[in-house]
């Protein structure tokens, strides 16, 4: 092995590994959780009731109006400051619980509003036909609207997924030993930048394995020209 520095290519690789776990954990969490969510909360904004309808388009709107950096923030010290104690556990284990908790309230008002437009594109005579054949509402939607809406949100729902992978950099803010903050210990103890580039390598093999997934995804829903 080439010695770079003070420290080998394995030993910053090592360390990078660790720190993708951690950023594979966040992704993976905050995905599986704010997809039902997100779908949940773009049904409340569309509601009939006008209060539930309002409370969830300010949520919508409060979170998207925000930096997820702040966001973070405030989960995480808010608890403390304003009760005077924590709702999370000690240690990294409290500060990963709180990054998971703010990625998904932001996702999950990110993701509703795809999912809302996407329902909201579907001309309401599609409705209506199924009406008309006898079919009930839930059967229209899952039959007859459902792949249609997935043909619809697909991009710009990749749009976000991406983003996700990188936003994920933002956990290091409360100290959640992710990736990037894996690679700045290298700069700070020795002084080295390129273990911070080297970083890039791991969010473009994720980045691209996920667009290369979405294009087949887009291919395989091709038949659908809405």
């Amino acid at each position: 092995m080439v010695g770079l520095g003070q420290v080998t290519l394995l030993d910053v690789t090592e360390r990078l590994l660790q720190g993708f776990g951690l950023t594979c954990e966040i992704f993976a969490v905050t995905l599986v959780c704010s997809l039902p969510l997100g779908l949940l909360l773009s049904f409340c904004s569309m509601s009939k009731y006008r209060p539930v309808r309002y409370v969830s388009k300010t949520f919508v709107y409060i979170i998207r109006s925000t930096p997820l950096l702040l966001q973070v923030i405030i989960v995480y010290y808010g608890p403390g400051l304003i009760w005077g104690a924590s709702v999370f556990a000690g240690g990294d284990a409290g500060r990963m619980q709180a990054v998971l908790v703010a990625f998904v309230i932001n996702y999950t008002a990110y993701l509703s509003e795809v999912y809302r437009g996407g329902i909201q594109s579907i001309s309401k005579g599609q409705y209506e036909a199924g009406q008309v054949l006898g079919m009930t509402r839930s059967q229209i939607f899952l039959k007859v609207i459902l792949l249609q809406v997935v043909k619809r949100i697909l991009p710009p729902m990749s749009n976000e997924i991406i983003t996700l992978v990188k936003d994920t950099s933002l956990a290091r803010i409360i100290s959640v030993p992710e990736i990037i903050m894996q690679s700045q210990r290298f700069t700070n103890v020795y002084g080295i930048i390129w273990p911070l580039f080297y970083t890039g390598v791991f969010y473009l093999a994720f980045c691209g394995i996920l667009t290369i997934l979405f294009g087949k995804l887009e291919k395989r829903l091709s038949y659908f020209r809405v």
